[in-house]
């Protein structure tokens, strides 16, 4: 049988902690936070329409997007009309809200059925978007509470590819399945799965070839690989996940919109939030697509890989890596 299947409850909360901390200095490295030294210079202001209009600037440069970007600011010009902020601090709590109101439908964690053996997970995404690096993290997630994983070597195309993953497959004590480069992708994903049935594995995670949403021909195999899933297990995959590199901006929204058309996403895993990412792509996606965020990234570590939390991404965006004004210290659960 699985272990308890939501394990946040298990884990540490000084773990949690070092996390969301970890969450709060490399989201924003530098000054990228949306409200860096909006308090010193409009100090003792009343919010007006100059104020407002400096933090959609704000908001658009940070790729949190023009639509989620009216919904943010036209709450919160009701709320100026009302006269409920007196000040910028009220302002920037405000906005925290606002965040949190669209982000907080998409936090959901990753839960395994552990009626579904096994439960199987297609990684999808474009190329280098850290697909390979986080099967593995999951692998390690996974056996880590106690649970039999077999990795999939579905990315046929790139030798190197095949070899990474047996690294991964190494380090975390997972099985690993896969054929020589060049194989058929649906085939050797086919196989791990009735191998993984076989031995009784709980959790099947398969990897694919990154493709550029573009790609038709190549988003066509990709549906190939998820009918021939359904031949072997009509309930399956029970979880596609789709990496997206939050560097790539407004076009990781594109990427999204693409791969749910063609294969139904049921989960997001946002990678590479510590480099020159600006985190409000993360609200973009929310609003547009509404899909669960399972995870996110925010460094190569095996602890750099976490649930996502609303409250404390929101936070981080918002105030930077200072503490928070009354914001939920709960933060983001590894």
């Amino acid at each position: 049988m699985f272990r308890r299947t939501h394990e946040d409850t298990a884990r540490p909360v000084d773990e949690r902690q070092g996390f969301f901390k970890r969450l709060r200095s490399r989201l924003n490295r530098g000054s990228s936070w949306l409200t860096l030294d909006l308090a010193d210079v409009l100090r003792g202001r009343k919010i007006d329409a100059q104020i407002l209009e400096e933090l959609e600037t704000r908001l658009l440069t940070a790729d949190v997007g023009v639509e989620a970007t009216q919904q943010i600011l036209s709450d919160l010009q009701a709320r100026v009309a009302r006269n409920e902020l007196a000040d910028v601090e009220a302002l920037i709590g405000a906005l925290r809200a606002a965040i949190v109101e669209i982000l907080a439908p998409c936090a959901q964690p990753l839960i395994l059925d552990q009626q579904r053996r096994p439960f199987v997970i297609l990684i999808v995404g474009v190329n280098g978007s850290g697909k390979t690096t986080t099967i593995g993290k999951l692998a390690r997630r996974f056996t880590a509470d106690g649970r039999s994983v077999m990795l999939a070597a579905g990315d046929t195309f790139r030798a190197a590819a095949i070899e990474q993953l047996n690294v991964w497959a190494t380090r975390s004590g997972a099985a690993f399945v896969a054929q020589l480069p060049g194989a058929d992708p649906a085939a050797v994903v086919f196989d791990a799965l009735q191998s993984a049935r076989s031995r009784g594995t709980d959790v099947l995670l398969a990897d694919t070839a990154g493709r550029l949403h573009s790609q038709s021909h190549l988003m066509e195999e990709l549906k190939k690989v998820k009918r021939v899933i359904q031949r072997a297990d009509p309930s399956a995959p029970h979880e596609v996940l789709l990496v997206l590199d939050a560097n790539q901006g407004q076009n990781a929204l594109s990427q999204a919109l693409q791969f749910h058309a063609a294969v139904g996403v049921t989960g997001l895993v946002l990678t590479k939030l510590d480099g020159t990412a600006k985190g409000g792509i993360v609200i973009a996606i929310a609003r547009k697509l509404a899909l669960p965020i399972r995870f996110i990234g925010i460094g190569e570590q095996p602890e750099d890989f976490g649930e996502f939390d609303a409250q404390a991404f929101a936070a981080a965006l918002v105030e930077g890596p200072r503490e928070p004004t009354g914001a939920s210290r709960g933060g983001l659960r590894p």
